[in-house]
């Protein structure tokens, strides 16, 4: 029997909210809890959260100056069409695509990496 349940996914930022918003667009949550220092998204599996830190330095993926910290992996139908997706939401295409016929690294507005992948099974 487990101990403990994944609770949530926190993710270091300068701006809560604008992440939160773009996290929420993208996996199809909704912010439930909003304030200056903390955002909570509300997902169909679990939560997200965003949280302001203090002199915040994103990630530099792919040389890692500044470790990635972390990542998701997000399950998609069609990797073309998920990219666009959430570029349109705010993310970013960085030029190293280790394998873009399997996944796609994206950076989220904060400059978190995460993959968009067809390999995860259902």
């Amino acid at each position: 029997m487990a101990t403990a349940r994944l609770g949530s996914t926190a993710m270091d930022c300068s701006d809560p909210s604008s992440l939160a918003d773009f996290w929420a667009a993208l996996v199809g949550g909704e912010v439930a809890f909003r304030s200056d220092q903390f955002c909570a998204v509300k997902t169909g599996t679990g939560w997200l959260a965003a949280v302001r830190v203090d002199d915040y330095r994103p990630p530099s993926w792919p040389d890692g100056t500044v470790p990635k910290q972390m990542h998701l992996d997000l399950a998609v139908g069609d990797l073309d069409v998920a990219q666009e997706e959430a570029v349109r939401l705010g993310a970013r295409v960085p030029e190293e695509q280790p394998a873009p016929d399997r996944w796609r690294v994206l950076l989220d507005p904060a400059g978190h990496p995460f993959c968009l992948t067809t390999q995860i099974p259902d």
